[in-house]
């Protein structure tokens, strides 16, 4: 997967992960709560991922 590909994704868990803990905390459903949180840092790992392969793309293009 691209760097690209991997911070949209990462963003896209992200935005459904807070709907998901928001829909848990209205309807106190902590598991869904809970689901949203997990998705949410999932998403973040995601976009950092994509970090990294920019960073190391950078690498390799100055060498």
């Amino acid at each position: 997967m691209s760097s690209t590909k991997d911070k949209i994704t990462g963003k896209t868990n992200e935005a459904i992960g807070k709907v998901k803990e928001s829909i848990g905390k209205a309807t106190d459903n902590p598991d869904l709560e809970g689901e949203g949180l997990a998705q949410q840092v999932k998403g973040k790992g995601q976009q950092v991922k994509g970090d990294v392969k920019d960073a190391v793309k950078r690498g390799v293009d100055k060498a």
